[in-house]
């Protein structure tokens, strides 16, 4: 696991110091050893490949806000436990709650915990998903649309953010359904977040029945409260 200074080293574009970008330094004693940098080099290369928005791309466990005994608190802890226990995981992630409790934030950081242990992860908004599969769709040959999904259906650990966002027409269900259910019978971790909650069924209308059945057996539901951050802002 890298810390945080080689993690700060791997953001950046410098050229290694000790080996001067050849992977390789040399040791007085013990003559060339491979350079700690390509820790760094991975640490890049899975970042890049994870999708992180910028915006997110900070967040980790050690900057997440919560207080003592609330759910945000809760949702940490479950958050902590899934990356600390990865891949020895048999359930994916539920966050659900309202906009601005740190559902994003917690989904983001367990990707940065086990990217720094040298796992990968794929970071998605279920909405841009849906749009670069309309954009990608050729009426001739799906070949362009699998080129989209296959790192989707893939990826060992994936985060679908947003579920439930986009309007639920027969497309949106049709295609939600073909991602969710092609990683429950893979057996694939995912970790959902949503605004929308078991109270009335609000999730279950959004993607229906069949889909929300299957999310009780892949993931561990985390509900979030709390005021939205973005509120708390002094010029909001």
């Amino acid at each position: 696991m890298i810390n945080e200074s080689e993690l700060r080293k791997a953001e950046s574009t410098d050229v290694c110091e000790e080996c001067f970008g050849t992977g390789t330094k040399v040791d007085p004693v013990k003559g060339a050893l491979p350079c700690p940098c390509r820790k760094s080099d991975q640490f890049r290369k899975l970042i890049a490949a994870a999708r992180i928005p910028r915006r997110y791309a900070k967040c980790t466990f050690a900057n997440f806000t919560s207080v003592p005994g609330t759910s945000q608190d809760n949702a940490l802890l479950h958050a902590h436990k899934f990356a600390n226990e990865y891949p020895a995981v048999e359930r994916g992630l539920l966050f659900m709650g309202p906009a601005g409790v740190g559902k994003t934030h917690l989904a983001v950081s367990i990707i940065r915990d086990l990217i720094q242990k040298g796992f990968a992860g794929l970071f998605y908004e279920f909405g841009s998903l849906l749009k670069e599969i309309q954009d990608s769709y050729n009426p001739i040959s799906k070949s362009s649309e699998l080129r989209v999904l296959a790192p989707v259906f893939q990826a060992d650990v994936l985060v679908l953010d947003e579920l439930g966002a986009t309007v639920p027409t027969d497309w949106v269900r049709d295609t939600m359904y073909q991602i969710i259910n092609k990683r429950y019978n893979d057996n694939k971790l995912t970790i959902f977040t949503t605004n929308y909650l078991d109270k009335n069924k609000e999730l279950e209308e959004r993607i229906n029945y069949r889909l929300r059945s299957r999310l009780f057996e892949m993931c561990t539901n985390v509900v979030i409260d709390g005021e939205d951050y973005r509120r708390r802002r002094p010029d909001y």
